[in-house]
């Protein structure tokens, strides 16, 4: 049997009110009684239950994150930003991953009602309309990389469209005008910024040479596909743009596959600045997003609402990206350029 908190009291021969405010460090309960309390409690092997100081403190001290998936460089270095952030709070992080249409993020928003203290969300699915309709009222929300413009809620995003035209810019500096794409998922906000970035990069500085898109999915293995129908090209472009370097990195596997030297016959270039980016060979030229930094501030944001929710500051913050240069795209390694700024709009 479990030690309850009647023991504790019973074996310190006080009330369990009075265990319960030595406990939680209150100060209605004297030093000498704290200790006593403490000691007992600890020799007793006590463990303090987390769903009664809930219903005291109203307080789950859990936050949840709604995130579109949960593979890969990215999300890892994401959660990794979220959690150190959130273990400094002494807060515990339930994840959640979205794979489906708006109904299921929905419903994983529906089923932490009660269960968290606040909410991170990102998601494709995350526009004005639905998160009135389907969040939690009360809760305190953040988004990350969200379309939403305005709405009430701190948010925070890459510049994922000023970095995309950075490096597009940084391509044709270098020569290249036939430029190929490796698109992320068309209903993912942040590939459609890159997307856009690409397009409007295009038409500016090469108004005279076609587009080519090719769709990947953000996945090695879509990026390992897309390289092989390059390849398979009449005409190969001579710089390949992709939206991830996890499909950068595996277009370039079958670049390699097919004995196609880089960047001597194609250069290639990707996006996120991935920790696997700087060791693969050539090592890859992209967009350095500082991830984990975007989960931390995320969460500090978020901590604030918690703990503060009548001094939140409701804005959205776009955070800087960095042109990372490195040996796919023909350049010095590891010459770096900034791209933009960090911005706040208020709201």
């Amino acid at each position: 049997m479990a030690v309850t908190i009647k023991d504790v009291a019973r074996e310190a021969k006080v009330s369990v009110a009075t265990v319960s405010r030595a406990l939680n460090g209150l100060s209605s309960v004297t030093d000498k009684t704290r200790e006593r309390v403490v000691k007992i409690a600890e020799g007793m092997h006590f463990v303090p239950s987390s769903a009664a100081r809930s219903l005291i403190s109203r307080r789950t001290q859990t936050i949840g994150a709604l995130l579109p998936d949960l593979h890969g460089e990215f999300f890892s270095e994401l959660i990794r930003g979220i959690d150190q952030a959130a273990r400094a709070h002494k807060l515990h992080l339930l994840l959640s991953s979205i794979h489906g249409d708006a109904a299921e993020l929905a419903a994983a928003m529906k089923s932490l009602h009660g269960r968290v203290d606040g909410l991170l969300v990102m998601s494709p699915h995350a526009d004005a309309e639905f998160l009135a309709s389907n969040l939690p009222r009360n809760v305190p929300v953040v988004l990350m990389n969200s379309r939403v413009k305005g709405g009430g809620l701190p948010s925070f995003s890459v510049d994922n469209y000023g970095g995309a035209l950075a490096m597009m810019r940084h391509l044709v500096a270098r020569g290249h005008s036939r430029i190929a794409l490796i698109a992320g998922p068309e209903h993912n906000y942040e590939a459609q910024e890159r997307l856009r970035g690409y397009r409007d990069a295009m038409a500016q500085l090469v108004p005279a040479a076609e587009e080519l898109i090719l769709q990947g999915d953000f996945s090695e293995d879509s990026g390992w596909r897309t390289g092989n129908q390059i390849l398979a090209l009449a005409a190969r472009p001579t710089a390949v743009f992709a939206a991830n370097d996890m499909m950068a990195i595996g277009c370039l596997f079958a670049l390699n596959e097919a004995g196609v030297q880089v960047p001597q016959e194609i250069a290639l270039v990707g996006y996120d600045d991935i920790p696997m980016a700087r060791f693969v060979s050539p090592p890859l030229t992209t967009v350095r997003v500082r991830i984990a930094e975007l989960g931390s501030m995320a969460l500090e944001r978020l901590a604030m609402g918690i703990a503060h929710p009548e001094r939140v500051l409701v804005a959205q913050q776009t955070l800087r990206c960095e042109l990372v240069l490195r040996s796919s795209s023909g350049r010095p390694p590891e010459a770096l350029a900034l791209v933009g700024s960090t911005r706040a709009n208020l709201s």
